[in-house]
């Protein structure tokens, strides 16, 4: 693609600039679980994907520090760009807030 060598030694930033990539891989993986998420909830109730993210298990959790939950992450990017629990109604406003 660039003809660029592991020992040329050049940065990422400086190869992501070359290519004109400007978001990070990061980033993209966040947007897309938010369209997800807002997809799922503007769903008919009972369809099984709705269904399984609403679903909790029963019984116990294992010991020490609880591991984040999909939900509790949804939660904390709609955090990060100031998105409320009702906001995914709304699909064109949702999409533009969380491009």
């Amino acid at each position: 693609m660039l003809n660029n060598l592991i020992k040329d030694k050049i940065r990422n930033n400086v190869i992501k600039k070359k290519i004109g990539v400007t978001r990070s891989l990061l980033e993209d993986i966040k947007t897309k679980q938010l369209q997800w998420y807002g997809h799922v909830q503007r769903m008919e109730e009972g369809r099984l994907p709705k269904e399984v993210l609403e679903w909790r298990p029963s019984g116990r959790r294992k010991r020490g520090r609880p591991k984040l939950t999909w939900a509790e992450g949804i939660r904390g990017m709609m955090g990060e760009k100031g998105l409320k629990e009702e906001d995914w109604a709304d699909r064109k406003n949702w999409r533009r807030k969380i491009a």
